[in-house]
């Protein structure tokens, strides 16, 4: 499977019709978070596609980021149950409607700073989105 790229129109369509039908009932496929947690999470990771810093990495992971990195950017699909980065981590309760909205405008930011494809996986494979 090839990855989808947020830069296509219509894909960029597709995920958002795809999050505009996600509702606060709605359930993930896996994993702990709910679904206005898994939206945080998702902006999070758009806003540091977009520029913003990526605090809280370990030393020995800042060592091995190339590997990670190619791991992160490839087309094989995410293993589930894998550690998050802490900065990606989603504990407390969130706001469905403004963190869906935080990441429909990450993800418009994305694009209109034309952020190269490579260096951001495209969450058009989300299970949320599903």
């Amino acid at each position: 499977m090839s990855r989808k790229s947020m830069y296509d129109d219509a894909v960029f369509e597709e995920v958002l019709k795809r999050l505009s039908r996600l509702t606060p009932d709605s359930q993930p496929e896996w994993g702990e978070m709910m679904v206005a947690q898994m939206l945080a999470h998702c902006a999070e990771i758009a806003d540091v596609s977009n520029g913003k810093p990526l605090n809280g990495t370990p030393f020995i992971i800042k060592l091995i980021g190339g590997l990670i990195k190619k791991k992160v950017v490839s087309d094989e699909p995410y293993k589930r149950n894998i550690r998050t980065h802490p900065q990606y981590v989603m504990s407390n309760p969130e706001d469905f409607e403004s963190q869906r909205n935080r990441f429909i405008d990450s993800l418009r930011t994305m694009r209109a700073l034309g952020t190269v494809p490579s260096l951001a996986p495209c969450p058009a494979n989300i299970p949320f989105l599903e």
